[in-house]
């Protein structure tokens, strides 16, 4: 199958545009591998140092003949998705011996939970947690013990923290390893079904907690197709993961077997051999556009709009919002998976999962099947259906057909023909809306602007009953640059509630609104930012406002004279506790959210 023309064109825009950075990139890590820092160059109290604690293992490191493998964990016992990970160093430690190579754990990264902290003041730390971890990778691959990497990360801001700062040790072949999905437990819809009771006021805190815990209730990820499942879907779209690896769930043996071929897998890519696959080779300009195929394909979280080019500058390659619109005209939409549909990420496994997904996209030529993966010589490769047979680890091929039509199609028969999400602009800006859990019918919304800047302020309204009428709520100053960028998921149930009681309902923001949430039409990413000057610091109470899918407006009818004449809002003052006055360099120094919102690449001259 010939690549998709619009693919195509696209993928040849981002290698020209990316021409000259991406060769910079190259270039660097390839001096990193010969003349940077690794152990044939150490003096011998830098190596003793290295190898002092590492027990059975000594005698190997000390040796320099065989490859040591840094693994850098984001593992705490607080976070479901990442509490499996506890055991992991030393079953790989075990592994690695069993290729005659060995592992240390090079350091360990924040691993910050957006759902204990969605709504809290402590979500102003969230994105910029994500600079916090690339320094920590970094810093845990700066000592130059390794000839290989494995990186322990599943969630929102961990997986692209670690990809950005493991890109800078690029000439270092690298896997990533998942943990998986816990079991499902009650119905994400149920559990949406009861939030909206609590925020009418319909049902206590007992009620909703009682939900809650039903939903959120083991080891493992979150099994809603958020950021951290999107995170894993991109991953294998990338072939950064062994072969349909990503929602295996914890505990399984499967779950063990696989992390043992990560393992092995690592030692046999390495820079003394003939299949040496650096990491900064591996994700190139063609995986980066088959990350965005597969996050359009699925429906898969907004917040990659912002961590796509992050991850893609670390390695020398320029996308923007346009080129991810683009695809999005062409990639239809195969999978429904909640919020985009009633079933989680295991029915999404159960009807053919990952394995699927890249057949079918690489089979309809939307998909680049020419890149260097991490197990084989093609993404085409990836598409393996991991199993037991006995004791030993094996692979099928994807399934032909999905197992549930209702979760899962073909290419030839999606559940639309455009992708999950669309680029809006206008005299408010750029900003991004998810429309593949948004009913059609609500594309379009043009009402009356109500202005806040705190969510909190939004709750305090709809409890007041003031927001019962047609209405774009508008919650400004939430960009990097004003507090952080914190998510507003809170928002979703009232504004859900008003959106039930027949009203049309808009949501527009700078800030972020979580990589699961679903029915709303929400503007959102808007760039220019308020707090830099962004128009949407002129926009005023009653304002008409127009937030179309369809033509990919976002506008204010207001005449050009008075719209020139107004002056910006005020922002608010710095905020402080949580530790949020120790980001403030990071806030200061960050650049728009469609470049990422990073303040530590802006200052890399990245």
């Amino acid at each position: 199958m010939s690549m998709n023309p619009i693919v195509a064109k696209v993928t040849d825009r981002i290698i020209e545009r990316s021409k000259g950075s991406r060769s910079a990139y190259l270039d660097m890590i390839d001096r990193q591998r010969d003349d940077g820092v690794h152990r044939p160059a150490m003096s011998c109290g830098n190596l003793a140092h290295g190898f002092a604690a590492s027990g059975d293992d000594k005698a190997t490191i000390r040796s320099g003949k065989a490859m040591n493998i840094g693994i850098v964990t984001a593992y705490n016992d607080m976070l479901s998705a990442h509490q499996p990970y506890g055991r992991y160093p030393e079953q790989i430690k075990i592994f690695a011996r069993e290729k005659g190579a060995t592992a240390q754990v090079a350091g360990g990264v924040p691993a910050m939970c957006d759902g204990v902290t969605q709504g809290q003041d402590s979500m102003e730390l969230s994105l910029f947690s994500r600079d916090v971890i690339a320094m920590s990778t970094a810093v845990g691959l700066s000592h130059g013990m390794f000839e290989g990497a494995l990186l322990l990360g599943i969630c929102d801001k961990i997986v692209p923290g670690l990809l950005i700062g493991a890109l800078r040790f690029g000439h270092l072949p690298t896997i990533l390893i998942p943990a998986g999905p816990m079991p499902s437990g009650l119905a994400n819809k149920e559990k949406v079904r009861v939030r909206q009771l609590y925020a009418e006021g319909k049902v206590g805190k007992e009620e909703l907690l009682e939900a809650e815990s039903a939903s959120y209730h083991g080891a493992g990820t979150c099994t809603f197709f958020g950021t951290a499942n999107s995170n894993q879907m991109m991953m294998e779209m990338m072939g950064l993961h062994m072969p349909g690896s990503s929602f295996v769930n914890p505990g399984t043996k499967l779950r063990q077997e696989l992390t043992r071929a990560a393992v092995h897998q690592v030692t046999n890519n390495g820079w003394a051999g003939e299949n040496y696959r650096p990491l900064g080779h591996c994700i190139d300009e063609k995986a980066i556009v088959n990350a965005v195929v597969g996050l359009l394909a699925t429906g898969g979280s907004t917040n990659h709009v912002i961590h796509l080019p992050a991850i893609a500058r670390s390695a020398g390659i320029v996308i923007d919002w346009d080129d991810m619109d683009e695809l999005s005209g062409a990639v239809p939409l195969i999978a429904s998976v909640y919020p985009n549909g009633s079933g989680d990420v295991n029915h999404f496994t159960a009807a053919g999962g990952m394995p699927y997904v890249i057949r079918e996209l690489v089979g309809a030529g939307l998909a680049h099947d020419d890149i260097p993966t991490v197990y084989g010589s093609s993404l085409s490769d990836g598409a393996k259906q991991p199993l037991m047979e006995g004791d030993l680890l094996s692979f099928d091929d994807a399934p032909e057909q999905s197992a549930d039509e209702t979760i899962l199609r073909s290419a030839s028969n999606p559940f639309q023909g455009d992708g999950g999400m669309k680029l809006l602009q206008g005299n408010l800006g750029r900003a991004t809306m998810k429309v593949s859990a948004v009913d059609q019918s609500r594309w379009t919304i043009e009402a009356p602007a109500r202005i806040f800047h705190d969510q909190n302020d939004v709750i305090t309204a709809f409890k007041a009953g003031e927001l019962n009428r047609d209405l774009v709520i508008v919650v400004r100053f939430q960009g990097p640059a004003a507090n952080g960028m914190p998510e507003l998921h809170k928002l979703t149930a009232p504004l859900g509630v008003l959106q039930d009681k027949g009203y049309k309902i808009a949501f527009v923001t700078d800030g972020r609104m979580s990589g699961a949430s679903g029915k709303i039409p929400s503007a959102i990413h808007i760039s220019p930012e308020a707090f830099h000057g962004g128009p949407l610091g002129k926009l005023q109470n009653e304002d008409m406002v127009r937030v179309c899918a369809q033509t990919g407006e976002l506008t204010a009818f207001v005449d050009e004279a008075i719209w020139e004449a107004r002056e910006q809002a005020a922002a608010p003052s710095p905020t402080f506790g949580t530790g949020r006055e120790l980001f403030a360099m990071l806030r200061r120094h960050s650049d728009p959210a469609e470049k990422g919102g990073s303040a530590m690449l802006a200052e890399a001259g990245l």
